[in-house]
């Protein structure tokens, strides 16, 4: 039982919002275009982009471990930073990590082929290009993270692509709506990762796994914080602004101060890993409250 909950903890399922806010934010955006909606479709879509985050989140794990990355990481904050330490505790070992991690990439691409069958081939090419730049954030030869885009990916990955592959799973079609929809849940995704990368500086430095927080110094880099988060919510004015998203989604606005408090903790102690949690919290509070925001923007029956 107890190597249960280890291969449990290792998932790091608190994080798998990251996966569960863009299929929620595609199927409503799809619900709201097509007045249609298949809800066993829809859970399979869930369940296989949350085993493709946990893949991710465990082989990064594995691979963080191999470069001695989380192993000279003493500044990490548990849980937001430093990776699950089922390794460095000494309660799995690297062949069960890497072995789980694969597991839950076999299991989410099984489902990905599933859906690719029954709604189309886009469906695998959106699955390959997650699984691919996921598994490549930190494995080599690409080490995505470590070549300063692996930020970019995570966008990507868990804005644009999910958000996509979930309302296609739904209208068998495209469209430049939930791509533009996407773009605020990207950045606050990737802003998790980003603040996270605070804490974890000095290791991540010290094995040349070159982010933009490496990159930029964590002084500078709490600016491009207050940065991406106030173009989060531009993102969102300027949509509602051209018609690409409802005009509710302007609720958004009320999380403002939850912002502001976030960036005053980041600027203020950038170089501090236990008092910059704050910032770790309120990062993961905002994505996901303006995630499940813009969704309920698309289910609301009122329109002006």
């Amino acid at each position: 039982m107890n190597k249960i909950k280890h291969y449990l903890q290792e998932l790091r399922a608190p994080f798998f919002t990251g996966a569960i806010v863009p299929v929620i934010l595609g199927g409503a955006i799809a619900w709201h275009q097509t007045s249609k909606f298949d809800w066993p479709l829809f859970l399979l879509t869930l369940i296989g982009a949350v085993l493709i985050q946990a893949g991710a989140n465990v082989t990064n794990d594995y691979y963080d471990h191999k470069s001695g990355d989380d192993g000279a990481n003493t500044e990490f904050v548990r849980p937001f930073t430093g990776g699950s330490r089922m390794i460095q505790n000494g309660l799995l070992t690297p062949r069960e990590v890497f072995i789980e991690g694969v597991i839950c990439y076999i299991l989410g691409a099984g489902i990905g082929l599933w859906l690719a069958y029954e709604r189309g081939l886009p469906i695998l090419y959106i699955g390959l290009i997650g699984v691919a730049t996921s598994f490549f954030y930190t494995a080599p030869p690409f080490k995505f993270v470590h070549r300063g885009i692996g930020e970019i990916f995570i966008a990507l990955n868990f804005g644009a692509l999910t958000v996509l592959g979930s309302y296609y799973v739904q209208a068998q079609t495209f469209s430049w709506i939930p791509v533009i929809a996407s773009i605020p849940v990207g950045l606050l995704i990737m802003l998790v990762l980003y603040i996270n990368e605070f804490q974890d500086y000095n290791a991540d430095r010290s094995v040349e796994k070159n982010h933009w927080v490496v990159r930029l110094g964590r002084e500078r880099a709490s600016v491009w914080y207050a940065i991406f988060l106030a173009a989060t919510y531009l993102s969102v004015i300027v949509a509602v602004v051209v018609s690409a998203i409802p005009v509710w989604a302007l609720v958004v606005l009320v999380t403002l101060p939850l912002a502001v408090k976030a960036v005053k903790i980041a600027r203020v102690n950038y170089d501090s890993p236990q008092k910059l949690v704050g910032a770790n919290a309120l990062t993961i509070q905002l994505h996901l409250a303006i995630g499940l925001i813009l969704s309920g923007s698309y289910l609301v029956p009122w329109r002006f």
